[in-house]
């Protein structure tokens, strides 16, 4: 690289923590190479020929402009804006020329990797001379080259500068430590100075107009426009129509602690019944979850107020709070419409539709699993009586094994599969389909919480409408399945699927239908409920934000499936009796309850639960796969994102060197608003651009 036009100098910390000059171009090269990995160099030279569009004497140089776009986040949370983010670019700029170079570049980008890197960004932006101290002076006017002339005056000769700054001139200078607890409480001593100038009364109030100037000054870009345009309503909360001090270091004692607000009211929300809180709840998760008191309860009423439009009373829903969580909220109209207003009809059928669709397709993956799951379902034995011609045909499952492989091969542990798998699909597609509509229409809109009641509903008739299709194909499938069986008694033939068809007729393919019904609607209800409630409460999806991974999703499922499976035993085995022809010497059952009665008389109660363990080992993967499957494919192309409360908290995180640089802005900004939006456009008289698609090549 060619040397640079001029000699740039830079301040560093030494090992000991002193604050010293270096110079040289070469020598701050050489740190940032020694302080950055070799990847990382490569991802900031990608990122600084990507953005630098300046050229002089064949180096290239980020002007302001390009500076912004290779350092500022690009999905920022804040309602910084980018234009904002040139403040930075002074820092960068240590040779004062309105450029920067590569080696400025690594320098700022090693600045940005230090933990403590807002702070000394913040320090090195008042560091006028790069001298490694603050004086008075520099002080005083970097913060009135960013303050506007209608800004709210700040006396410099307070007894709170004095302190840090000593009383006699020039005796006393800020090293990097003392200013990072100066930065910490200007706010609050510019609060109190705002305050006094604008009670001209001296009867300690002010008015609302007088209020939102402080907080805008101070604070607006923390907020969201719809808070701000409701900042003089804070003279409500309190007779008389204005605003005591108590009330405004109270506001600014909860824009400060927002991250921990929003903690509070993400957990509470999270372990309300109904997905809403109030004050107490508040109070009291806050009183729970820390060692001494956070928020007084004037700083409660305050968050209350202003997440309930001026309705403190109510109980509010993760959402209510989002205007004062989100800087870049926006009003419902805007940005939350599709929660307010309910799907169309159109819309809701074609959701239906698709939804019946993909789960036909999942029914299709579906039928693999059950594929290799099936001779699970030959050894449940639950047609297997207490004798059959004076012998027991299977001592257990693994004699069951053994017997269908020597009477009968590999293939008959997959008599009456055809069937089977001609049900998985609509089968699938009913269950998933009705359970998801009618969770939808029963679901708060606002909390997205649904009562326990409706969820098991839901399930219940999702499970019952699928029978139309089931019980059919299960009776066949059983009559082929106990073949194997008939084809010990001398005589027995063997009949395939169209015979049993025909000799069954309509009516007689829905034998066992009561059984049926009262085998799946409570394990629907069992499944979807348990699969529900496992995601959330135990894998807590989406809390703050969480998407649950391709084990955890899985995992829910296929553990949703065991209870469902195992305490819904009885009733399939009732069922199978019920569907298979009952042989000479074998119980006749007249119907669901006779079934019941003789089972129970004739082979005790645990005969009503041969086969559960292997219906948990048959259905578990079985519906956790199918589950998966529908999880990735639900969301339909039309559909509009369920609105969420995204903030610095939950948004995704970016690179750790522009949340440093973001948070670096924040500091500054908390100092006045006006920060970075009166900085000096830079120039330089030899400068040439690169062409690009959106800035053509031009000489000045």
């Amino acid at each position: 690289m060619a040397p640079l036009p001029r000699v740039i100098s830079t301040v560093h910390c030494d090992a000991d923590g002193a604050s010293s000059s270096l110079t040289g171009s070469a020598l701050k090269s050489v740190r940032s190479v020694v302080a950055a990995p070799e990847n990382e160099l490569k991802r900031w030279r990608r990122v600084f020929e990507a953005n630098a569009k300046v050229v002089i004497d064949g180096e290239k140089y980020l002007d302001p402009d390009s500076f912004v776009n290779a350092i500022a986040p690009k999905d920022d949370s804040t309602k910084i804006g980018r234009a904002q983010f040139a403040i930075l670019f002074r820092v960068a700029d240590s040779s004062k020329r309105g450029l920067v170079s590569w080696d400025d570049f690594t320098v700022f980008e090693t600045l940005l990797k230090r933990p403590d890197a807002d702070y000394w960004i913040a320090f090195k932006y008042f560091d006028v001379d790069n001298s490694g101290t603050i004086t008075f002076d520099e002080f005083k006017n970097v913060f009135s080259a960013n303050v506007g002339p209608s800004a709210i005056p700040f006396d410099f000769d307070c007894d709170w500068v004095k302190l840090y700054l000593g009383q006699k001139n020039g005796t006393h200078v800020l090293g990097y430590n003392e200013f990072t607890q100066l930065m910490k409480g200007l706010q609050g001593e510019r609060l109190r100075q705002a305050f006094k100038y604008l009670d001209k009364d001296q009867d300690g109030f002010i008015r609302p107009e007088g209020f939102k100037q402080i907080i805008l000054e101070i604070a607006g870009h923390k907020l969201s426009d719809a808070v701000i345009e409701r900042l003089p309503t804070l003279c409500t909360l309190t007779a008389g129509g204005r605003i005591s001090y108590s009330e405004v270091v109270a506001f600014q004692n909860v824009i400060r602690e927002m991250d921990m607000v929003e903690r509070i009211i993400r957990e509470a929300t999270a372990k309300s019944k109904d997905g809403r809180i109030d004050q107490s709840d508040f109070l009291n998760h806050s009183a729970a979850n820390s060692r001494y008191a956070l928020f007084t309860p004037m700083e409660a009423s305050i968050i209350f107020h202003f997440a309930g439009r001026g309705s403190g009373e109510k109980r509010l829903t993760l959402l209510d709070f989002a205007q004062l969580l989100d800087p870049r909220w926006r009003a419902p109209h805007e940005e939350f419409e599709a929660v307010q207003v309910k799907t169309s009809f159109a819309q809701g059928v074609l959701k239906s539709a698709y939804s019946f669709v993909q789960g036909g397709n999942i029914g299709f993956a579906g039928a693999f699993g059950a594929t290799i799951v099936y001779p699970i379902d030959m050894g449940k034995m639950q047609n297997q009586r207490s004798t059959v011609v004076g012998q027991m045909l299977y001592k257990n499952s693994m004699d069951c094994a053994k017997k269908i492989f020597r009477n009968e091969g590999f293939v008959g542990f997959y008599r009456g599969l055809g069937p089977q798998l001609i049900g998985v699909a609509p089968e699938k597609a009913i269950k998933l389909t009705v359970n998801d509509l009618i969770r939808g229409r029963a679901m708060d809109p606002e909390t997205g919480r649904i009562k326990l009641g409706w969820e098991l509903a839901a399930g219940g008739m999702a499970g019952g409408c699928q029978v139309i299709f089931t019980n059919p194909l299960e009776i066949v499938k059983i009559r082929l399945q106990v073949q194997g069986e008939a084809a010990k008694l001398e005589g027995a033939v063997r009949k395939g699927a169209v015979h049993i068809v025909r000799q069954l007729g309509i009516v007689g393919l829905y034998k066992g239908a009561s059984a049926c019904l009262l085998r799946d609607i409570p394990f629907s209800a069992i499944y979807f409920t348990a699969y529900s409630h496992l995601k959330k409460d135990v894998f807590h999806d989406g809390y703050n934000g969480k998407q649950l991974s391709f084990l955890e999703t899985l995992g829910a499922a296929a553990v949703a499936g065991m209870p469902a499976a195992y305490l819904t035993t009885p009733a399939d085995v009732v069922k199978t009796r019920l569907q298979v022809e009952a042989r000479q010497g074998q119980t006749h059952y007249k119907g669901l309850t006779d079934a019941f009665v003789k089972i129970n008389r004739e082979e005790g109660f645990k005969a009503l639960f041969k086969g559960g363990p292997a219906r948990v080992l048959r259905s578990s993967p079985q519906f956790g796969f199918t589950l998966l499957a529908y999880e990735y494919l639900q969301k339909y192309p039309w559909q509009q994102n369920k609105p969420e409360v995204k903030t610095a908290l939950t948004s995704k995180r970016d690179d750790m060197s522009r949340i440093r640089a973001r948070n670096a802005l924040k500091i500054l900004l908390d100092v006045h608003g006006d920060f970075g939006r009166r900085a000096a456009k830079f120039s330089h008289p030899l400068v040439k651009q690169i062409p690009s698609k959106d800035s053509p090549s031009r000489t000045v």
